[in-house]
């Protein structure tokens, strides 16, 4: 006790000493620790001093960080202090200090400490400096406590170990987390302001930080692609770049649960939330608190833990999850039979199936000491559960189910749970199965269609499939009883193949019963009845109008019977043009009214509704009509109008009637459109109205669709109007593009034509009757030429000497004559057999060529020249009394020569026309054969013959030849004996 009172006064001067000796801290430290063994501490003959020795700094580029390392020495043996060491850091100079940090620990003898900093700029960008110093921060040692000396600075450059590269671009490789700052540098030996960097193809500015070193700070940096961020810097020639990695932030395990299937091995899963891209995957580690054990997972987000058999029961697990930049925890306090989850049932079967009956059977695992588990059996109708049973089991389960449909098809699947604590059911196992097939439970629904034809009925059937509710499998066939009234045992039977839904059937004109069964392989369905009269009924009811709605077609009727045991609506889902199969709904005998709806129904499109009603006898009697659209659409097309009555003041217009089926909508009535070119006033009735093309017209409105005739008045004459008649609905009207044009005649044409026709109509009666009487006015008026007989000629020759000579004498007419008509002068003509041109003649007096003796003294038969006519008559040729001479200008009269033939003649004009058409110009041989002139008696004044020679015996005409310009003979003289012969130059008139 006297020591202790001792080194507390000590310690008391000490403390009162100082200020006014200005002892220094080490003294006192010193002194302090020369009683230290008072107070249990090693004692020390020397000073301990504190200052850290040994300080080493490495650099780890990896990691950006700088690694320190240092020893503390002085201290006694076995002795620990608590400690605390001031770090400071500088950047590119010593005095330039950008980091201070306080250490703590406790430091034994000898100890080698660390520490390690981690730098937000890259080392190799900057050089470091480093250094610490001291102070004790141990209770056991009295205040004031004081700082030791600082250490020397030590250096960090990273630089040093760059080569002579242009250009450098730090931190290589860096792993970063979503959100955190980042930064990076680039190192530029050619000290150059002339480079540029881009972050992922953007431009990014940074701060320069010396000569050669530029710093650009990202901020909130967000993960991009597992393959990293692109940094680069170009400059100088050159490019160099970086990776960043960005890492998605670990997530906390989720849902982390822990649970037994056979009490034997615990099984905890999680979520491990989304995948934080990096290629070195987070680490699971499961601890345990209560045995202090642990494992390393397996599986990133499941984990096995072996249960042992020291009947522990609960387990407090901690879960932790782990990746480079952070750790994640999860804890969850766990009872091992409350956490039992079964594994799932095996070997579900059906057997004895009937159509309403099945047993289940299956097979479960044990658990433990063959604990029970609680199985849920399912049934399973079209996907919804229709029977739920539970059943506690411990090896095999059993169940018989009841109440099935027949022919349906099942699903019936178990699963189990513990039963002692329920944690949750085990995984489902299923089996399918179908129940055997019944007879069909329902009638079939069945109408009919009758039609007559030469007064017997032909009914064709329609029944619909039966529900798969009813069928109870597979129809294969409609069996049809067709049962005459009048004849009870007559009785006709049918089989129709399905899937067919219809048939025909004809009967007479007795009452029938029909009965329609379906049959399935297990017998037939209930039959369905219905009754047909061997009579037409009446067809002839009122028609009624309904409106459809959304919903369809509403529909109401008046019961005319108390007896009635149902009532039928029949319709057709398509237009009433195109055949269909009728539709139909059976309704009970309590109803009178409906709303018919269908998937087929389409505005626009009319619609007949037909309403039955049923007697007891199964008999059917239309009580009403119903016709309507489910939505009125405006008409799609107008009318063919026909314009007619057309007067200058008025027309008609006339249109047919639309076809029910082609019509859109109840037509109400019909508009009349009227243009004028002359832009008149509206006529009374009319209302002025514009189109959509903008153009102006007159409308009227007719208002009874009945009317199918319409008068245009008070029209202007010679006007042209256009006109359209277009029908209208509830909807809206017609089109209104197809205007037709009319003009109206002048005042004064129907006058010219009651003149017209009638003139026209005499011309034609004219002409018909000269077709008609064409033969006898040819006969009459000009005969064939020049048959004498038929010839009006013969009756100027009126012979008092022989009055029943018929046909002409040569003498009692003048011979053929060819007349020139106004020749031109200076004409040139040669003549036959001379070919000499002969002098010009004058005027148009014309020359002739005698044939014919002419001399007054001429008596007795001599030689002559005959012209040919073979279409005369031919017997006085016969006789021969004509010879044939030639005739030479030189030649006497009738002294000439004989010719061998008619045909020598011929010839020689033939040549002499041929030798001379060299000298008559093209276009000028053509002549005309004028006409033969009869009887001297006509007093011709150019020949007029006092003394006629007697006829002699040649008095024949045969050919008669058209002599062209050149082959004339001389002009006439007195002495000529021939025959006169004109000649006609080219484009003379003939006569």
């Amino acid at each position: 006790m006297p020591d202790k009172l001792y080194v507390l006064n000590l310690i008391v001067a000490v403390i009162f000493y100082l200020p006014v000796r200005k002892i220094q801290a080490s003294q006192v430290t010193q002194g302090v620790t020369s009683y230290g063994v008072l107070f249990g501490l090693s004692v020390l003959s020397e000073p301990l001093p504190l200052t850290p020795e040994s300080l080493s700094v490495s650099i780890n580029s990896a990691k950006q960080c700088l690694h320190l390392q240092w020893t503390v020495h002085n201290l006694g043996y076995h002795q620990e202090l608590k400690m605390v060491f001031q770090i400071q850091i500088s950047r590119f100079k010593a005095s330039n200090v950008i980091w201070t940090e306080n250490y703590r620990t406790t430091v034994t003898r000898n100890q080698v400490l660390h520490w390690s900093w981690e730098s937000e700029l890259p080392l190799e960008c900057a050089i470091h400096f480093v250094r610490m110093r001291t102070m004790v921060d141990d209770a056991r040692i009295p205040v004031p406590r004081f700082w030791s000396n600082w250490s020397s600075w030590e250096k960090a450059d990273a630089q040093s170990s760059l080569g002579d590269h242009p250009l450098y671009v730090f931190p290589k490789d860096k792993l970063v987390e979503e959100g955190s700052d980042v930064t990076i540098c680039y190192i530029s030996r050619n000290h150059q302001d002339n480079i540029s960097c881009y972050l992922e193809d953007v431009l990014t500015y940074g701060k320069q930080l010396d000569q050669s070193v530029r710093a650009f700070e990202l901020k909130n940096v967000s993960f991009v692609r597992k393959t990293g961020t692109n940094f680069y810097c170009q400059g100088q020639g050159v490019t160099e770049g970086v990776v960043l990695f960005v890492s998605e932030v670990l997530e906390e395990p989720k849902d982390f649960s822990c649970e037994t299937r056979d009490l034997k091995t615990l099984t905890c899963t999680w979520d491990p939330g989304d995948d934080t891209g990096l290629v070195q995957l987070p680490s699971y580690t499961l601890f345990e608190s209560f045995s202090g054990k642990k494992t390393l997972c397996k599986h990133r987000n499941r984990c096995d833990w072996q249960v042992t058999q020291d009947s522990q029961e609960m387990y407090n697990f901690t879960l932790v999850a782990e990746n480079y930049f952070r750790k994640r925890s999860v804890s969850i306090l766990f009872n091992l039979v409350h956490g039992v989850h079964p594994v799932a049932p095996y070997n579900l079967f059906p057997k004895n199936v009937s159509a309403t009956n099945a047993t289940m059977t299956w097979k479960v695992h044990s658990i433990g000491n063959n604990s029970a588990l609680l199985c849920q059996l399912q049934l399973l109708g079209e996907g919804k559960v229709i029977q739920q049973h539970n059943i506690s089991v411990r090896v095999n389960g059993e169940y018989l189910l009841r109440e099935l449909e027949p022919d349906t098809e099942y699903m019936a699947r178990v699963h189990c749970a513990y039963a002692d604590h329920f944690w949750k059911w085990s995984e489902l196992i299923s089996q399918n199965f179908t129940t055997a097939e019944a007879a069909p439970s329902e009638a079939p629904d069945v109408w009919r269609d009758v039609m007559f034809v030469s007064g017997h009925p032909t009914v064709t059937l329609f029944w619909k499939p039966l529900s798969k509710v009813h069928t109870h499998g597979k129809i294969l066939s409609y069996n049809i009883v067709v049962e005459n009234l009048d004849e009870p045992s007559s009785l006709e039977m049918l089989s129709v193949p399905a899937p067919a839904n219809s048939t025909k059937v004809t009967l007479n004109q007795s009452s029938y019963q029909i009965h329609v069964t379906a049959h399935n392989s297990a017998g037939p369905s209930p039959a369905s009845t219905v009754a047909i009269s061997g009579h037409p009924g009446n067809e002839n009811v009122e028609e009624g109008r309904i409106n459809g709605t959304e919903d369809g077609f509403p529909m109401s009727w008046k019961p005319q019977s108390r007896n009635a045991t149902g009532y039928v609506v029949e319709w057709c889902d398509g237009p009433q043009n195109l055949p269909c199969a009728p539709q139909w709904r059976n309704l009970g005998p309590t109803t009178t009214g409906t709303v018919i709806s269908s998937g087929a129904f389409r505005p626009g499109v009319r619609y007949t509704f037909r309403i039955y009603e049923i007697s007891t006898k199964r008999m059917a009697r239309l009580l009403e009509k119903k016709t309507g659209y489910l939505e009125e659409l405006a008409p799609s097309y107008n009318p063919q109008v026909v314009p007619n009555n057309l007067t200058s003041h008025s027309f008609t217009l006339s249109w047919k009637d639309y076809p029910t089926e082609s019509q859109t909508g109840f037509i109400q009535g019909y508009y009349v459109y009227l243009k004028s070119k002359a832009g008149e006033k509206c006529h009374r009735g009319f209302e002025k109205t514009v189109l959509p093309d903008n153009s102006v017209c007159c409308k009227y409105t007719i208002d009874n669709p009945d009317q199918k005739t319409f008068v245009m008045k008070d029209l202007q004459p010679e006007s042209v109007y256009e006109f359209l008649v277009t029908p209208y609905t509830s909807a809206g009207e017609g089109p209104l593009d197809d205007f037709r044009k009319v003009t109206t005649p002048d005042e004064y044409s129907h006058i010219l034509i009651h003149i017209i026709l009638p003139m026209i109509f005499c011309v034609l009666v004219i002409m018909i009757a000269c077709y008609l009487k064409s033969q006898w006015l040819k006969d009459k008026c000009y005969p064939d030429i020049p048959d004498p007989y038929k010839s009006s000629v013969l009756s100027l020759i009126k012979s008092k000497e022989n009055p029943h000579i018929t046909i002409m004498n040569v003498n009692d007419c003048v011979p053929d004559a060819i007349e020139v008509v106004n020749k031109p002068e200076g004409s040139k003509i040669q003549f036959t057999g001379t070919r000499k041109s002969p002098t010009e003649t004058k005027g148009t007096k014309p020359a002739y060529l005698d044939l014919l003796p002419a001399e007054k003294n001429y008596s007795g038969p001599g030689p002559c020249i005959c012209f040919e006519n073979f279409t005369y008559n031919q017997a006085a040729s016969d006789l021969g009394y004509c010879g044939h001479f030639p005739v030479t200008p030189q030649a006497p009269h009738c002294q000439l020569g004989p010719l061998t033939s008619p045909e020598n003649l011929l010839k020689t004009l033939e040549q002499n026309y041929m030798n001379s058409l060299g000298e008559i110009p093209a276009g000028e041989a053509n002549l005309n054969y004028v006409s033969q002139l009869a009887s001297p008696m006509s007093g011709d004044k150019e020949s007029p013959p006092t003394n006629p020679p007697e006829p002699a015996l040649c008095s024949e005409y045969k050919m008669q030849m058209a002599i062209p310009l050149g082959l004339a003979s001389p002009p006439p003289s007195e002495n000529s004996s021939l025959s006169s012969t004109t000649l006609l130059d080219p484009g003379e008139h003939y006569h």
